[in-house]
């Protein structure tokens, strides 16, 4: 396994990979949601590169980016068997001075998350198109977890006439269902029993579209009152939306996206599920 620093070097490294380069973008502090990412790319493609790089621009005024968590040493421990490249590159080689080129996604990122978190998605879909365009990959990772990201990359991906593929991958689950996250590490163990409770809510979402409930407005109402019996969660939203688009619909349409955001104190988990037919 190489670990490099600069562009130059992934270029370098890149231009003589021979074969399909699987390439999985991640913030660090690897969990078992990204070592599956890790072992898809490996299953799939001759050359798998990482890269390792907590993104300010992704980051609101009030939330974690210094505080976020930052394990080098055990990611790379984690990587060694899987990986060809890590690349690890500082914020000023990804930024660097009087830097003020962004990309933006429009309409899919004004819902959600992009509601909750304004500016969440350019810093995403920015620092996104800036690994693509040096890593130049075959294929590249994402986990279903964040399902707002995998439809925003993927529709800058279509836009943009990206050669590349988009994989997004099932989420991976705690034994009780919390949705593994590197911002678990945060909650108390008061807390941490309490979560679970996203899950069940959408597994009762589940429940009642197998069921026949058409009203979507009933899937909202259901999982707020199960999560609300839970005194350590509060919901910052609730949604029931169009798979695509992810505007909200009134009458169920197959396929859709029963997503949330729930704090737990200064916590702040997001999970969902995609209804089929």
């Amino acid at each position: 396994m190489i670990v490099i620093k600069t562009i130059a070097e992934m270029r370098q490294l890149r231009k003589d990979a021979a074969g399909s380069v699987g390439f999985v973008p991640t913030m660090g502090f690897l969990h078992e949601g990204h070592i599956s990412l890790v072992k898809r790319a490996k299953k799939e493609n001759a050359v798998v590169v990482v890269s390792i790089f907590v993104n300010p621009a992704q980051f609101g005024p009030r939330e974690d980016f210094k505080k976020y968590p930052r394990d080098i040493k055990r990611d790379l421990a984690l990587l060694e068997p899987l990986t060809d490249i890590v690349f690890m590159p500082s914020t000023d080689e990804m930024y660097p001075k009087n830097y003020s080129s962004w990309v933006e996604v429009q309409d899919i990122t004004e819902e959600l998350e992009g509601a909750a978190r304004p500016g969440h998605f350019r810093g995403v879909s920015t620092i996104v198109n800036k690994l693509f365009n040096i890593v130049e990959p075959t294929k590249a990772y994402f986990g279903q977890k964040d399902a707002q990201q995998v439809a925003v990359i993927k529709k800058m991906v279509r836009d943009l006439n990206m050669n590349l593929q988009v994989v997004a991958c099932p989420t991976v689950r705690e034994k009780d269902g919390l949705a593994m996250s590197s911002r678990n590490t945060y909650l108390t163990s008061e807390q941490r029993r309490a979560a679970p409770v996203l899950y069940k809510a959408l597994m009762l979402a589940k429940e009642l579209a197998a069921q026949g409930e058409k009203d979507a407005g009933v899937l909202r109402h259901e999982m707020t009152e199960l999560i609300e019996k839970e005194s350590l969660a509060d919901i910052e939203y609730i949604s029931v939306a169009d798979n695509e688009t992810l505007k909200e619909i009134h009458r169920m349409k197959l396929p859709a996206l029963v997503s949330m955001a729930v704090k737990f104190g200064k916590t702040r988990l997001i999970d969902n599920i995609v209804l089929n037919r």
